[in-house]
């Protein structure tokens, strides 16, 4: 089981909403969660300056945005990912090795601007995919092994880490070592609807078998006491 300061920031909690509801809920969760998620719908809608603001506000922030170019452009992106704040980011595998080693580029070109680098974790296979989604994409292999070979390819070309389903964290924890970073969106708490998931697991059950961080978002945004939810994951985690 976790301690309260390791269930506090294993939880990373996904504003995917309105500016407006996204920071009313940081100022809700100010002082109880560490860690906000920015994804495409808050970013495009709100710019680097919502990272700014959470920063300020002392949280940590995992931008989310799945980032998938040529190298050239993911180097630039990265760095400017970097540059507002961020302190992890993700990036596709699937972008391939140069591409990986690119945004590693760019977060390091603003390492000297922060204390602490900002970490790129890699999109292996997206949650809410099924086999028989793989399969009408190309992807022949079982998810996986899929999920096992873009790991492989990015942390040996820069990445900290990946995104997994809470269904592969244990083999990439065998796969990748203990130093890796593991995070795992498709969680729900016990009783919690699935939602567009496919792959999905409960929070203490994901951290034991082998994720770093955990990313939840409708569970508590849409809860009607979302303070309450967030500490409800906080106590399973220590196991209470």
């Amino acid at each position: 089981m976790l301690t309260d300061d390791q269930a506090r920031d294993a939880v990373i909690v996904a504003l995917d909403c309105s500016a407006q509801k996204a920071l009313e809920t940081a100022r809700l969760l100010s002082g109880h969660a560490r860690w906000l998620k920015v994804g495409m719908t808050l970013f495009y809608a709100a710019g680097p300056s919502i990272v700014e603001t959470f920063k300020s506000q002392g949280y940590q922030v995992f931008l989310d945005l799945k980032l998938f170019d040529i190298p050239h452009q993911i180097e630039g992106a990265a760095a400017s990912a970097a540059a507002c704040g961020a302190d992890l980011l993700s990036i596709h595998g699937l972008g391939g090795a140069a591409m990986v080693q690119a945004a590693r580029r760019g977060v390091e070109s603003q390492a000297a601007e922060k204390p602490d680098r900002c970490n790129l974790v890699a999109i292996t296979v997206l949650t809410s995919m099924s086999e028989e989604d793989a399969s009408s994409v190309g992807i022949e292999t079982p998810i996986a092994q899929e999920v096992s070979r873009l790991a492989s390819l990015a942390c040996s070309n820069g990445a900290d880490g990946i995104v997994c389903s809470p269904q592969e964290a244990q083999a990439m924890r065998q796969l990748l070592g203990p130093q890796a970073r593991i995070v795992c969106p498709g969680v729900r708490p016990q009783g919690a609807q699935m939602g567009d998931q496919s792959r999905v697991a409960t929070p203490l059950a994901t951290l034991k078998a082998g994720a770093s961080q955990i990313v939840v978002g409708r569970p508590i945004m849409n809860a009607p006491d979302p303070l309450k939810a967030f500490e409800d994951i906080v106590l399973e985690l220590q196991g209470q």
